[in-house]
Protein backbone atom coordinates (compact mmCIF):
# COMPACT_ATOMS: atom_id res chain seq x y z
CA UNK A 1 0.00 0.00 0.00
CA UNK A 2 0.75 3.17 -0.81
CA UNK A 3 1.66 5.42 2.26
CA UNK A 4 1.69 8.78 0.56
CA UNK A 5 -1.19 8.09 -1.80
CA UNK A 6 -3.21 7.53 1.68
CA UNK A 7 -3.06 10.91 3.01
CA UNK A 8 -5.40 13.22 1.76
CA UNK A 9 -4.32 16.51 0.12
CA UNK A 10 -5.42 19.27 2.24
CA UNK A 11 -6.89 22.38 0.36
CA UNK A 12 -7.20 26.02 1.47
CA UNK A 13 -9.64 27.99 1.43
CA UNK A 14 -8.54 30.37 -0.91
CA UNK A 15 -8.34 27.44 -3.81
CA UNK A 16 -10.89 26.57 -6.13
CA UNK A 17 -11.51 22.91 -6.88
CA UNK A 18 -13.14 21.59 -9.82
CA UNK A 19 -13.08 17.75 -10.84
CA UNK A 20 -14.44 17.11 -14.61
CA UNK A 21 -14.14 13.38 -15.91
CA UNK A 22 -10.26 12.61 -15.03
CA UNK A 23 -8.80 15.76 -14.54
CA UNK A 24 -8.33 18.21 -12.03
CA UNK A 25 -8.32 22.24 -11.67
CA UNK A 26 -7.28 23.95 -9.25
CA UNK A 27 -7.38 27.56 -9.38
CA UNK A 28 -5.48 30.01 -6.04
CA UNK A 29 -4.07 33.34 -5.46
CA UNK A 30 -0.78 32.24 -7.86
CA UNK A 31 -2.31 31.16 -10.83
CA UNK A 32 -4.29 28.26 -12.03
CA UNK A 33 -2.98 24.63 -13.05
CA UNK A 34 -4.74 21.56 -13.91
CA UNK A 35 -4.03 17.99 -13.96
CA UNK A 36 -5.09 14.64 -15.96
CA UNK A 37 -4.74 11.82 -14.41
CA UNK A 38 -4.67 8.16 -14.90
CA UNK A 39 -8.06 6.02 -15.02
CA UNK A 40 -6.41 3.18 -12.55
CA UNK A 41 -6.15 6.24 -9.55
CA UNK A 42 -9.62 7.69 -8.49
CA UNK A 43 -9.83 11.39 -6.81
CA UNK A 44 -12.60 12.45 -5.08
CA UNK A 45 -13.08 15.94 -3.98
CA UNK A 46 -14.55 16.27 -0.27
CA UNK A 47 -15.98 19.49 0.21
CA UNK A 48 -16.45 18.89 4.04
CA UNK A 49 -12.99 18.24 5.07
CA UNK A 50 -11.37 20.84 2.34
CA UNK A 51 -9.48 17.59 0.80
CA UNK A 52 -8.95 15.54 -2.04
CA UNK A 53 -8.52 12.16 -1.53
CA UNK A 54 -7.38 9.87 -4.21
CA UNK A 55 -8.13 5.76 -4.03
CA UNK A 56 -7.35 2.90 -5.97
CA UNK A 57 -9.81 0.26 -7.24
CA UNK A 58 -9.27 -2.51 -5.04
CA UNK A 59 -9.00 -5.23 -7.87
CA UNK A 60 -5.80 -2.96 -9.38
CA UNK A 61 -4.29 -3.09 -5.52
CA UNK A 62 -2.30 -5.78 -6.31
CA UNK A 63 -0.88 -4.26 -9.66
CA UNK A 64 2.38 -2.34 -9.18
CA UNK A 65 1.31 0.29 -11.77
CA UNK A 66 -1.51 1.56 -9.62
CA UNK A 67 0.12 1.68 -6.73
CA UNK A 68 2.81 3.48 -8.50
CA UNK A 69 0.28 6.00 -9.86
CA UNK A 70 -1.50 6.38 -6.79
CA UNK A 71 1.43 8.22 -4.47
CA UNK A 72 2.44 9.49 -7.62
CA UNK A 73 -1.08 11.27 -8.19
CA UNK A 74 -1.06 12.24 -4.86
CA UNK A 75 2.07 14.20 -4.53
CA UNK A 76 1.48 15.88 -8.42
CA UNK A 77 -2.14 17.19 -6.68
CA UNK A 78 -0.34 18.23 -3.47
CA UNK A 79 2.42 20.19 -5.62
CA UNK A 80 -0.24 21.95 -7.45
CA UNK A 81 -2.03 23.10 -4.13
CA UNK A 82 1.44 24.50 -2.99
CA UNK A 83 2.05 25.84 -6.44
CA UNK A 84 -1.13 28.01 -6.47
CA UNK A 85 -0.73 28.73 -3.06
CA UNK A 86 3.18 29.79 -2.50
CA UNK A 87 4.21 29.16 -5.96
CA UNK A 88 7.57 27.50 -6.77
CA UNK A 89 10.88 29.79 -7.30
CA UNK A 90 14.24 28.34 -8.56
CA UNK A 91 17.43 30.98 -8.34
CA UNK A 92 20.60 30.56 -10.52
CA UNK A 93 23.92 32.32 -10.72
CA UNK A 94 26.01 33.24 -13.54
CA UNK A 95 29.85 33.30 -12.35
CA UNK A 96 32.10 34.86 -15.14
CA UNK A 97 33.79 38.14 -15.63
CA UNK A 98 31.61 40.18 -17.99
CA UNK A 99 28.89 37.46 -17.99
CA UNK A 100 25.44 38.33 -17.15
CA UNK A 101 21.58 37.92 -18.34
CA UNK A 102 18.92 40.20 -19.06
CA UNK A 103 15.10 40.14 -19.95
CA UNK A 104 13.38 41.72 -22.45
CA UNK A 105 9.39 41.56 -22.97
CA UNK A 106 9.37 37.48 -22.88
CA UNK A 107 12.84 36.90 -23.76
CA UNK A 108 16.04 35.78 -21.54
CA UNK A 109 18.95 36.79 -23.02
CA UNK A 110 22.07 35.29 -21.55
CA UNK A 111 25.58 36.92 -22.55
CA UNK A 112 27.72 33.82 -21.27
CA UNK A 113 31.18 34.28 -23.36
CA UNK A 114 30.23 33.48 -26.76
CA UNK A 115 29.75 35.22 -30.12
CA UNK A 116 26.45 35.86 -30.16
CA UNK A 117 24.11 36.56 -26.57
CA UNK A 118 22.09 32.99 -26.01
CA UNK A 119 18.03 33.82 -26.55
CA UNK A 120 16.15 31.61 -24.82
CA UNK A 121 11.66 32.14 -24.90
CA UNK A 122 10.33 32.26 -21.33
CA UNK A 123 7.56 29.47 -21.20
CA UNK A 124 4.04 30.35 -20.48
CA UNK A 125 3.20 30.86 -16.49
CA UNK A 126 7.11 31.36 -15.74
CA UNK A 127 8.41 34.95 -14.65
CA UNK A 128 11.91 35.59 -14.68
CA UNK A 129 13.52 38.81 -13.22
CA UNK A 130 17.28 39.25 -13.29
CA UNK A 131 19.96 41.42 -11.33
CA UNK A 132 22.80 41.25 -13.26
CA UNK A 133 24.86 37.59 -12.52
CA UNK A 134 21.07 36.05 -10.35
CA UNK A 135 18.07 34.86 -12.25
CA UNK A 136 14.81 33.99 -10.14
CA UNK A 137 12.42 31.75 -12.04
CA UNK A 138 9.12 31.49 -10.25
CA UNK A 139 5.86 30.40 -11.29
CA UNK A 140 2.80 28.13 -9.92
CA UNK A 141 3.88 25.05 -11.63
CA UNK A 142 6.83 23.05 -10.42
CA UNK A 143 7.65 21.15 -13.08
CA UNK A 144 7.70 24.29 -15.55
CA UNK A 145 10.01 26.30 -13.31
CA UNK A 146 12.57 23.73 -12.89
CA UNK A 147 12.16 22.50 -16.75
CA UNK A 148 12.98 26.50 -17.29
CA UNK A 149 15.86 26.55 -14.59
CA UNK A 150 17.26 23.80 -16.15
CA UNK A 151 17.44 24.78 -19.72
CA UNK A 152 18.69 27.70 -18.58
CA UNK A 153 21.40 25.92 -16.53
CA UNK A 154 22.49 23.72 -19.84
CA UNK A 155 23.48 26.48 -21.63
CA UNK A 156 27.17 27.01 -19.95
CA UNK A 157 26.60 24.39 -17.06
CA UNK A 158 29.95 24.60 -13.90
CA UNK A 159 33.34 23.68 -14.94
CA UNK A 160 35.02 22.05 -12.33
CA UNK A 161 38.40 24.50 -12.71
CA UNK A 162 37.42 27.95 -12.39
CA UNK A 163 33.77 27.50 -11.06
CA UNK A 164 32.93 29.12 -14.20
CA UNK A 165 28.95 28.68 -15.50
CA UNK A 166 25.36 28.75 -14.55
CA UNK A 167 24.42 26.95 -11.39
CA UNK A 168 21.91 26.86 -8.74
CA UNK A 169 22.15 29.28 -5.85
CA UNK A 170 22.74 26.48 -3.50
CA UNK A 171 24.59 24.09 -5.57
CA UNK A 172 27.96 23.31 -4.57
CA UNK A 173 30.25 23.03 -7.15
CA UNK A 174 33.55 20.28 -6.65
CA UNK A 175 36.61 21.99 -7.96
CA UNK A 176 39.49 19.94 -9.03
CA UNK A 177 42.69 21.02 -9.13
CA UNK A 178 44.61 21.85 -12.06
CA UNK A 179 47.97 20.10 -13.41
CA UNK A 180 51.26 21.58 -11.59
CA UNK A 181 54.51 21.72 -13.67
CA UNK A 182 57.65 21.98 -12.22
CA UNK A 183 59.18 19.00 -9.53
Amino acid sequence: MSRIGKRPVEVPANVKVAISGQEVSLEGPKGRLSFTYRPEVKVVWDEEQRAIVCTVDPSDEQNRVAKALWGTTRSILDNMVRGVTEGYEKKLEIVGVGWNANVSGQTLELNLGFAAPVRLPIPQGVTVTTNKQEITIQGADKQAVGQFAAVVRSQRPPEPYNGKGIKYADEVIRRKQGKQFGS
